[in-house]
């Protein structure tokens, strides 16, 4: 008896899921076209607020536009004075010392306030916490018109209080050694809170086990900040840094109202210097320039961080 083998098929690979490939091409398609269209309003915004200003903030650089008439144009030559003029080059060092003396103490002392408030044995945390925030909802104006009224040589608070225990306060804002930090010290007050709010988040992340391992091992709390709380906050640190950074190198609101750039352009920052020559003494090609170094620097020290700060996560795996 003879057995015949079954026919064979010839074979088909397995149709896609979701139809075939035009098919796919098309739906993919019209699901960008919506993405676009809701994305729309936004991009046209970010486009007329945002590119074409600093377009014409970079062509108004390369001219000796004031505002007035018509403007020629001049290359460089703008950035050549901003390098070669005195007057600038202090601005860029004022900034940088202000830079220097703001971002660590900012993050110090967020930090500090995060560490103490996010114990669970404190009394109030939650008041604590929104009386520490509060400054930084309000305006750097408002903040440096009640500082200016607070450390008033003649009517000031501070100053009378630490007269009736023999302290005689001098003008802060009038001595070209202490007009500075007493700036800086205004603006530490001010954004702290901000600071302390985002090191309380990448707090509540690290896990207590972490912790309790630690403390199985024999790490006291110092150990254990350096071992086990800081490394858990350097994606939280490398975010605050850059922030502090960026928030430094803009420094004008509390000069503006408190010194004025003096006594002696002890105080004249970068940002300060801008608004004084762009809208003071109209040289805006000249203005134009000193903002796009800014720029530079900024851009220039914020990618110095993300660099040290993805070695360190790479270090960390």
């Amino acid at each position: 008896m003879t057995t015949t083998s079954p026919p064979r098929r010839r074979y088909r690979p397995p149709r896609q899921l979701g139809g075939n490939s035009r098919a796919i091409q098309r739906r993919e398609l019209k699901l960008t076209g919506k993405a676009g269209l809701f994305l729309a309003p936004a991009l046209l915004v970010i486009i007329a607020f945002v590119f074409i200003p600093a377009f014409t903030a970079l062509w108004t650089s390369l001219t000796d536009a004031s505002g007035f008439g018509d403007a020629d144009w001049v290359g460089l030559e703008n950035y050549v004075e901003a390098f070669t003029s005195p007057e600038v080059l202090r601005a860029i060092l004022n900034t940088m010392l202000y830079a220097a003396m703001y971002g660590p103490a900012v993050i110090i002392v967020g930090l500090a306030a995060a560490l103490l408030l996010n114990r669970s044995d404190i009394p109030f945390r939650t008041f604590f916490r929104t009386v520490i925030f509060l400054p930084f909802v309000i305006s750097m104006a408002v903040a440096s018109l009640a500082w200016n009224f607070l450390l008033d040589p003649n009517l000031g608070l501070i100053p009378y209080w630490l007269s009736q225990v023999g302290i005689q306060m001098e003008d802060v804002f009038a001595s070209t050694t202490w007009a500075l930090p007493a700036v800086t010290a205004v603006a530490v007050w001010k954004n702290f809170g901000y600071f302390m709010v985002i090191f309380l988040a990448g707090l509540q992340g690290i896990s207590a086990h972490l912790y309790e391992a630690a403390k199985l091992d024999g790490a006291g709390p110092w150990r254990s900040f350096w071992a086990v709380t800081l490394p858990g906050l350097r994606g939280t640190m490398s975010f605050v840094i850059i922030f502090a950074i960026i928030g430094a190198f803009q420094a004008f609101d509390q000069i503006y109202i408190m010194t004025q750039g003096g006594p002696d352009h002890a105080t004249e920052t970068i940002v300060y210097r801008i608004y004084t020559d762009g809208f003071r003494d109209f040289k805006l090609g000249f203005a134009s320039a000193l903002s796009y170094i800014l720029l530079a620097i900024t851009l220039v020290l914020g990618l110095i961080q993300l660099r040290i700060g993805a070695k360190q996560e790479k270090e960390l795996e």
